[in-house]
């Protein structure tokens, strides 16, 4: 079998794992990349998906890093069946609506912002809402713990990975020359004891030839869910004490509905005031929150039984809904204290910008970070300190008191991945290290390879690694495409060309009237306070 890995290869979004064996192609997950510019390019090439020749696609959970390409591969002649839980089946359908609806939004903004400067190429987006609409009808559901074979000779099964409602490891068992392969995909690996959800199903000890697994979290474990409860009644002490808002930016599925349980409980505990409304502003998140009620068979027994003697834990007394724009702006020009939560969970796109834009420079204000924060998003350079960021090309101060609160992580931790890890008969088991960044999978392939005498491989993107049971794994990446190579000597270059020339032509500037001095003067120190700007992120 080759694997191709297009995406969550040394990093954490993009999730796409090409697969070719028999005469058979397909994938698992086809994940949207997101991060920094260059990194979201990545959503541009299809080359290397070549959709129409996937027969068919297996989907772990509906989060956006594991769904969020594929109305651009059915768009560009995916035909085959997508292949998903029924609760994934139900979430897929709203966040790839909303997703596209984003793209759609994000492009007649860049279009706007051209037509001001003069330009003419109009800018397009990912997908749109019809393309979302389009894949809706290759979704077909398949339950937990029950075998099908997608094409003759390739058998799966899907498993609960309690990450997310729905979520699922999958169990991929094939024959290739003869020889029984039996492949492990984590997807993303919940952690036991969390809300609503039941613990991730562990191995039952059959011999497992590869296991891919994720390492979101391989460097470090969670803080407990009672410590990390005590945390946000804490957040919400802070700014009720100081009249100011409590702003929770969090994933719109399972995130949202944890938070709401917790609120739940703290309401339950006294720990909650009962005059501090608490608002739900994130259409997709109020939807996302049906749908979980629409599957309480999903739900651990704990959270059933609750359900069962009346009580709802994913509602309050205090409980309001922002539907609208408008609703949503008001909450920016109400006083008093409130808990805010909206999307997006790294605080890179929706409602939540505007949140943090009126205040994240409050100092009484609470900013609770509950979840994963990608490189280059808003969410974590305000969780490494940043002491302001650019929110619609405004410098906002950070001055709110920041809380980092890890309990609530629907990802499983270095021990409970270790634990997880050890439920499978790992005697000749190779593992490959996925879904993490470069920090966390230096760690914990350290770890199985060293305490638990494992064969490990941690694959590069757009890597092929050919696998054959019996021999080393055989890994190919063409470094030039995977990551192009910046040439710093040219940009060096042509940085102190350019201020060489500025420097010439300050003859011309000291001749202008002393306002056009002033107005050159503020933009070079403009320039000046960027450039400080990079030097200290350096």
């Amino acid at each position: 079998m080759k694997i191709n890995f297009l995406g969550a290869a040394q990093g954490v979004t993009g999730s796409c794992y090409i697969l070719e064996t028999g005469g058979h192609r397909f994938a698992v997950d086809c994940g949207m990349h997101q991060g920094n510019a260059e990194i979201e390019k990545r959503n541009l090439n299809m080359d290397a998906y070549r959709p129409s020749s996937l027969e068919f696609i297996l989907i772990t959970h509906a989060h956006i890093d594991h769904i969020g390409l594929l109305p651009r591969v059915v768009a560009n002649g995916y035909k085959g069946p997508i292949y998903a839980t029924p609760p994934t089946r139900d979430l897929m359908q709203i966040l790839l609506l909303d997703s596209a609806h984003i793209q759609e939004m994000e492009a007649e903004q860049q279009n706007r912002r051209r037509q001001r400067h003069g330009g003419n190429k109009p800018a397009e987006p990912l997908y749109t809402t019809e393309d979302a609409a389009a894949t809706f009808p290759f979704i077909q559901p398949i339950e937990y713990d029950k075998p099908f074979e997608p094409v003759p000779g390739i058998r799966v099964t899907y498993r609960d990975a309690g990450h997310i409602l729905g979520s699922a490891f999958i169990e991929l068992e094939y024959t290739e020359e003869g020889k029984p392969t039996r492949i492990i995909f984590s997807g993303d690996l919940g952690r036991p004891g969390q809300l609503i959800l039941p613990d991730p199903k562990k191995g039952n000890g059959d011999h497992t030839d590869y296991l891919f697994m994720e390492s979101t979290y391989g460097d470090r474990n969670h803080k407990s869910a009672e410590n990390s409860r005590e945390e946000l009644a804490s957040a919400i002490a802070y700014s009720y004490k100081n009249h100011e808002k409590v702003i929770i930016p969090a994933f719109a599925v399972e995130r949202t509905q944890q938070i709401l349980y917790t609120l739940f409980l703290l309401d339950q505990e006294g720990k909650l005031p009962k005059d501090m409304p608490v608002y739900l502003d994130s259409p997709l998140a109020i939807r996302a929150t049906e749908i979980f009620r629409n599957h309480p068979e999903y739900f651990d027994e704990k959270t059933q039984a609750l359900i069962r003697d009346g009580k709802d834990p994913l509602s309050l007394p205090n409980l309001r809904f922002s539907q609208t724009a408008d609703e949503s702006r008001a909450l920016n020009t109400m006083s008093g204290s409130a808990i805010i939560i909206s999307a997006s969970g790294m605080a890179n796109a929706g409602r939540i910008r505007h949140h943090l834009r009126h205040n994240l420079w409050r100092k009484g204000a609470s900013i609770v970070f509950c979840g994963y924060q990608g490189e280059g998003t808003p969410g974590r350079k305000i969780v490494d300190g940043a002491k302001q960021i650019s929110i619609f090309g405004e410098e906002v101060a950070v001055a709110a008191k920041v809380f980092t609160i890890g309990g609530f992580s629907a990802h499983a931790g270095q021990t409970e991945i270790l634990q997880w890890l050890k439920s499978f008969d790992g005697k000749d088991t190779k593992v490959i290290l996925v879904h993490g960044e470069v920090r966390a999978l230096d760690a914990l392939s350290a770890i199985v390879h060293d305490q638990l005498g494992m064969d490990v491989h941690v694959p590069a993107y757009l890597e092929e690694l050919t696998l054959e049971p019996g021999k080393g794994m055989v890994p190919v990446v063409d470094e030039a495409k995977a990551e192009p190579s910046i040439d710093w000597e040219y940009l060096l270059s042509d940085s102190q060309h350019l201020f060489a020339e500025f420097q010439k032509r300050m003859a011309l500037a000291k001749s202008k009237p002393w306002v056009a001095q002033t107005e050159i003067r503020d933009r070079f120190l403009e320039v000046n306070r960027k450039m400080v700007e990079l030097i200290s992120e350096l």
